[in-house]
This record gives structure tokens, sequence and C-alpha cells, in this order.
């Protein structure tokens, strides 16, 4: 029968939080943080949330049990496009939408009974929030890290917004996958560039980090050291810089390649009958995105501006073209073409008949320009260099560096892929960038003192226009200026959603403070988080961006750490039963409401451990819902059973007994399980491989099943409390309402989360027979156990006195014997 699991989950959680089980302390004296990644509140939450949320739930709990102070909170990720898309589409107020959502998902989720301390709950969305967002942009402001700059952004039509770079993903807008095109705009900055060496060199010191998030991360700073060359237009004089990591290749120059839109092509005078062409080109150019455009598959393309560029060192003239493939914001936006040794320039310079130099000869090889099929990008001896030749092109390359630098042609320097984190956005939806315009004093923070900028509330026309609703409110954007206190204008803008994610860890330790964003004491205490647990697909958006706010706030002495998670787990994604990806957008995902309710939070839990392994996807079909009742059933009856039966009572046994002398007794094997199991169960729960932990547990099961009318009934009544709570702690952190439950049953007062975690016996674990398989020409024919390390000899004998093993061999001659310790005696006969 299946056990009453709503009696016993309303039971325990409602006892759970009246006496405030998960309540962190604001004292730790042996802290373990555990942190989820907050949850968006475009909707209730789905079976994804539930996986990471309860995975997360299993360390937590292990962790309490292993007598570590917890801190396990949650919040909500309120503001930004998924809320305000979703209320848009269903024509209602964002912040209504919003605030509704999170009640519904506030009960879902303590119905699943996950450890949350619910005291600490924080809310992006409201003043109390948001306040110290601003106040940290305008830290950032006066550090000057926050910058205003007018420039050709990512815009997304269909969010009518600006994106930061993160959040195009394969020319796409991350939230709505709209094609994302380019706007000039004057936007808000951070300037995490400031901190791109500190953010690519600490990823060594994160040992607990996927090594493939810190590959994503390296790529996404993308340092390289080289030279900048100065080049100069020839009609003009225009200083044409660019950034090489080869200026080996320096004299194989035969054209430049300027982006589309660098600002320098205002300075280069274009002749009359080149000018429609290129404008054109630079037009059409601009319509496609980043990725697109620097992408290495594809034709690349150009128009030629019928001017020329001087090469520094040889003093040849060089043509300059305008290029789509590169792009601005990646070095100074104009290349040098080497097209003998560079693949992509040799591409282009076939296409456009553009001259080819060979200036690396491979070691032993002769190169011609008219017989190469393509670039050489090797090392190499220079030649056609001029006072470099015969140079090997590694040496070539710092006699080069230090010529550049004593001829000030340029100079050595290190360049990022990283660009700065565009951060305003052009939604009513958001925090407010708390910063005012004044004619006569410029741009100005709002004072301290003011904060928070509240978002204004009541019949605002919030539907996006490619400009901020907060633009057409009147009382919001008319104010005064802190200094001249004259007229002055509100910055329109709100900030970007991840920059509200970016810091939200810190306020969880101290959540009520209305004095300051959280009390430094307190976040010294708990940080940094000891386990963070979210998706892979933040990567190089928010697990980059808090990296950088946690190096920001330790270097204005607000945190004594500069990382902020010591270990990171990537779940993987819950599929639907064709393998898309779940979420509310696309509806598909299943509610983990209707799986409680009809089989129990436990059961919920488990089916979902046991779908696959935590860091994979899961194809979920719910077929394991019944694998998992059926296993959760058989340990309550199993423990009903002996505590009726055999009058389980944690007082009337001693631990003392069992420990010292099983192994004289019958339960012997059983013990050596249950002992091997909570070696594996306690590992299983550290890699969080919670799928073979509960894959362990089955097994202890049915060995007690096989053994258990072995053991005679006085024994029974000496092992089975022992068997029982030792489980029934196993089990613990994977079913709680159902392991809570048979605790107190057994007698019990204090809750099991407040009781020791098993550790298992050494001696107990370590096996003391093994299994032999005797094969026969190397097919299994019989199996015997015999003890740990039997000579060969030994083994021999009862393997040919076995009949199984003599049916085999009657009338054939031993050829030879080979034997594999402990493992496998293989009999060769012919």
């Amino acid at each position: 029968m299946n056990y009453p699991f709503k009696e016993i989950e309303e039971k325990w959680q409602k006892k759970w939080e009246e006496s405030k089980l998960y309540k962190a302390s604001d004292d730790p004296l042996k802290k373990f943080y555990m942190l989820v990644m907050f949850a968006y509140t475009s909707g209730d939450i789905h079976i994804g949330h539930f996986r990471n949320y309860i995975i997360g739930d299993v360390i937590a709990r292990y962790k309490m049990m292993q007598g570590y102070d917890l801190l396990y909170p949650f919040g909500w990720d309120a503001f930004g496009l998924p809320a305000e898309e979703a209320a848009i589409k269903r024509g209602e107020n964002p912040e209504k939408w919003t605030l509704k959502n999170i009640e519904n998902s506030r009960a879902t989720l303590k119905k699943t009974g996950v450890s949350f301390d619910w005291d600490r709950e924080v809310l992006t969305c409201m003043p109390d929030y948001y306040k110290w967002t601003q106040w940290i942009f305008i830290q950032l402001f006066k550090k000057k890290l926050a910058y205003r700059s007018k420039s050709l952004v990512n815009w997304c039509p269909h969010c009518n917004t600006v994106l930061a770079n993160e959040q195009v993903i394969q020319g796409e807008c991350w939230r709505c996958h709209s094609e994302v095109t380019k706007k000039e705009l004057e936007q808000w900055f951070f300037k995490i560039t400031a901190y791109a060496e500190r953010l690519l060199n600490d990823l060594d010191k994160l040992s607990g980090w996927p090594e493939n998030v810190k590959i994503m991360q390296r790529n996404w700073i993308g340092k390289s050291q080289g030279v900048e060359i100065d080049f100069k237009v020839e009609k003009t004089g225009e200083k044409l810089s660019v950034f090489t990591t080869r200026p080996d290749t320096i004299y194989g120059v035969t054209f430049m390649a300027i982006a589309p839109e660098n600002e320098l092509l205002r300075n280069v005078k274009i002749e009359p009958q080149y000018k429609k062409t290129v404008d054109d080109y630079i037009n059409k150019a601009l319509q496609k995105t980043d990725i697109e455009r620097s992408s290495l598959a594809g034709e690349k393309d150009g128009v030629f501006t019928g001017q020329y560029a001087i090469n520094p060192l040889s003093g040849e003239k060089v043509q300059l073209w305008v290029a789509e493939y590169v792009v601005a914001t990646y070095g100074t936006g104009v290349v040098m073409g080497v097209p003998g040794h560079d693949q992509r320039d040799f591409e282009f310079a076939k296409k456009y008949n553009i001259p080819i130099k060979v200036v690396i000869q491979p070691e032993g090889e002769t190169l011609s320009p008219e017989t190469m099929e393509k670039a050489y990008e090797g090392p190499g001896t220079m030649v056609n260099s001029n006072i470099f030749n015969e140079l090997w092109s590694s040496d070539g390359i710092e006699k080069i560096d230090d010529y550049i630098e004593e001829k000030n042609l340029g100079k050595r320097k290190t360049n990022f892929k990283l660009r700065d984190w565009l951060i305003s956005r052009q939604r009513y939806w958001g925090a407010p960038i708390p910063m005012i315009h004044c004619k006569k004093c410029g741009v100005l923070p709002v004072p301290e003192s003011d904060l928070p900028v509240l978002l204004p509330k009541g019949d605002i026309d919030f539907i996006p226009k490619g400009r901020s609703p907060l633009s057409d409110v009147k009382e919001f954007i008319e104010t005064t200026c802190p200094e001249c206190k004259g007229k002055a204008e509100r910055d329109p803008d709100t900030m970007d959603t991840f920059v509200c994610s970016s810091w939200y860890l810190f306020r969880y330790t101290d959540a009520h403070n209305d004095n300051e964003p959280f009390s430094r004491e307190k976040a010294n205490k708990w940080m940094p988080v000891d386990k963070y647990i979210g998706g892979i697909e933040h990567a190089t958006g928010h697990l980059l961006y808090f990296r950088f706010f946690t190096k920001f706030l330790h270097d204005i002495g607000w945190l004594n750490v500069e990382e902020p998670a010591i270990e990171l787990f990537n779940h993987g994604w819950v599929l639907d039963q064709y393998g898309e990806v779940m979420s509310k957008s696309k509806g598909n995902a299943v509610s983990p409401l209707d799986l409680m309710e009809q089989n129990g939070v436990d059961v919920s839990r488990i089916a979902v451990y046991f779908a696959a392994p935590s860091g994979k996807e899961v194809l979920w079909t719910g077929e394991g819902i019944t694998g998992a009742r059926r296993f959760l059933t058989r340990i309550y009856d199993f423990a009903k059973v002996c505590i009726d039966t055999y009058e389980v009572d944690i007082n009337k046994y001693s631990k003392s007994d069992i420990l010292s002398d099983w192994n004289t007794k019958t339960y012997k094997s059983v013990y050596r399980k249950l002992h091997q199991t909570i070696k594996k169960v306690t590992g299983d729960i550290e890699s969080l491989d919670l799928n073979t932990a509960i894959a362990s547990m089955m097994e202890l099961l049915n060995t007690l099943d096989e053994q258990l009318y072995v053991i005679p009934e006085t024994e029974r009544y000496e092992f089975l409390p022992y068997f029982i709570e030792k489980t029934t702690q196993l089990l613990a952190p994977f079913a709680p309402h159902l392991a809570e439950e048979i605790w107190q049953e057994m007698g019990h007062k204090e809750s099991i989360f407040k009781s020791e975690w098993p550790e298992y016996d050494k001696k107990a674990v370590i096996e003391d027979e093994v299994t032999i398989a005797v094969q026969i020409n190397g097919k299994l024919r019989a199996t015997f156990n015999v003890p740990m390390n039997s000579d060969q000899k030994a083994v021999e004998t009862i393997a040919l006195s076995d009949m199984k093993v003599q049916a085999y061999t009657k009338d054939k001659k031993i050829v030879k014997i080979i034997y594999v310790p402990n493992k496998i005696l293989n009999i060769v006969v012919k």
C-alpha cells in the first residue's frame, strides 16, 4: 500500500516552520552557505526549477546533519524583460503580474519542503532592495566605473531595448530570439574591462568551478598580448592603429581593413567615385550582427575606399578597405591584411586580386605567392623583411616589438575581447538609473540620502516604443539639480536585470538592513558561498558579472573576499518528451504541483533525483514515479513492521554492542552492506551523484530482504533498530518528510536534521570474502566465494571440485589455468 504521504508531509512542514528549523544564525560558528540561482518571476515554477532547488536541498540537509550552521536562502529576480514581456502578453501591469507570480511560486516552493530560510527572502523589484542596487551604481560612478557613452549598440526590435553583448546569442536576443540589429544611442556602461586581468587570472584560484565554465570565461575575456602599430592614411596623415600578435608578418601587409562602424572612417577622405559604394556597403553591413560578421564560416567581402595607408616599417603603400568581418569593438577596429600568412586575408586577397607577399618561409620549403593554395600560418624564417631577414619568426616578434617602441611607431599592448557592460534598458520594469541630467551642471548622481529613486506607479503606459516609457512620465522625469537647485531631469532608462542579480547573494546575509546594502560583519561571516548551483547558460553573463561585483565591493571595503563562490555546480536541463528544454515561454513546462499532489513530495523528489545524473539533461516522462513510490513504500512498510513487531525504541538498544562484535553475528553481511552504503551515499552527495546514491540505498534494501530471515530473531531485536536508524539518516536529505516520520516513530525527540550524519565503519567496508568467477575457455561456468587473497592452489582445488566445472572439463585436457587474484579463474581446455 502507498504510505500516507499527504498526512506526513503536511505534518512535518508545519512542525519545521514552527520550530524555525531552517532559520540561519547571525553568528555562525561553523558556516556553510548553500545557494541556488533564484527564480525569474514570469510564471509559476516548473519541474526544471524544482530539480535545481531539491538538488541544493540535499546538500543543505546533509550539511545540517554534519553540524554546520546553514544559510540556504531564496529570493526572486523580479525585474527585467522576462517578467515584463509576460505581463504585456497578458495585458497586465508588470508589478501586479510579478507579485502575483511570486505569491504563487512561493506557495509552490513551500509545498516542496525545500529547506529555504524564508526569513531572508529578497525581491529585487521592491524599493528596499533596488535602493541598494542604485547605491552600488553610484559607487561605481564615483570610481569612474559607470559612464555614459554614445555608441552602436545591440538592439532587439521585438523587445524594443538595448542588449549587452552577453545577451546576444548567435545573433539573436537571449530572451525572444529575434534577430538583433545595431542602433546608435547614448547609454550607460559599467567598466568591467578595468577588471579583465583579475577576472581572468583569478579563474585559476577557482578549483571548485567546472573547467568548461572557466574556459568559456577565459575565451570571453579573450586576453592576447601583442603590439599596437601606427599606420597612417597617405593623403590625410590620419593615424590608423592596428593591434597584432604577429608583428613578424608586418612586411607582408598588402591591405588594411577597417570596420564599417569605425568613427575613423569619417576622417578618411573617400574619393567621390567610391563614396556611394562605400556608404551603401556600410549601411548593409551594419544590419548584420557581430556574430555573423566575425564568423569564420562563409565568404568575406568588402569595398575599396580608393585610399592607401603607409606601412610604418616598409614605407610601402597598402590598400585601405572597409570590410564587415572587422568589428569595431574588437581591438582597434582596424586590421592589417597579411594574405600570405592569414587564411582569412588570403581568401579576401584572392577574391579582390590584392597582392600576396611571403615573409615567413617554413623550414625546408620555399613558398611562392604564385603557387600558394592557402596561407602559411606557422613559424619559420623571416624573408623580405629588411633588417629582420634570417631571424626565426618568434625571435623576430621580440626584435620588431623592440624596434617599433624604439622608433615610436607603436607600443606593446595587452588586448582583451571583453567589452564594457552596457546596462541601460529602454523599458519600464527595472531599477531606475539614479542619475540626474542638468544643463548647467552636467550629469550627477542622485544624493544617497534621496535613494531609492522610486519607479512610478499608477496609470503608466509601459508598452516599449524604442525609448524608455519613463521619458513620458512628467512627475518622474522632472526634478531639481542637487548642485544648482535648478530644473533638471532624471535619467529615463532602467538597469539591466543582471545588475540586480549580481549582488543578491550578499543581501541574503543581512536581508532586512534599512541603513546599508548589508552589514560588512554579517557578510564576512557567511561569504564566500560554499556551493552555488545553477545553469551553465549563465557562464559568460551572470557568472561573470557577479564576480565583477564581488571584486568591486571588496575594493571599496565591503567584502573580505574577492571571489563569490568556492564551488559551482551546473545542473542539467529538464527536457520534455520531445527533447525540448522546458520553459514557461514555450508552454511545455510541467508543474511540480501536479506531481506532488498525486504522488507526494518525497516520491516526486526521488523520481527527479533518480532520473539522471544531476549534471546531465533529463528527458522527463514521469515514468520514474512508480519506481520511486515503490522504493519509499518499501522503506515505510519495513520501518513500520519493525517498529511494531520488534518494538524498535531508540532507548532500548545499545549501539556500542553492535559496533564492537558485529563480525561475530549472523547479520554480519547486512552490517557490511549498510556501512558500504553509508560510504557510497556520503561520497555521492559530496559529488552530487544523487541517482547512484539512491540506487545504492535500493541495493541495501534488497540485501536486507535476502538476509532478514536468515538472522535469528534475537539478533533481529538487536540489529534492526540500528539498521533503521542509519538507513533513515541516509534517506533524510532525499526524502526528508518520510525520514522525519520514521525518526520520530523510533522514539527520537529532536529532528533527524539535528542528528549526526552517520560515519561508516572502516573495517566493515572491506570485504573478507570475494566472489571468484570460473571461466572455461573464457566462458563463465561457475562462481563461488573464498576468503580474500586466497592463494591460487586453494582456489583451483575448489574450482575443480565444483560439479558445474567438472561437467565442462570431463574427458578434456587442461592446457593452462590463468588466475586473476580475487576475481577470475580461467581454465583453458582442449
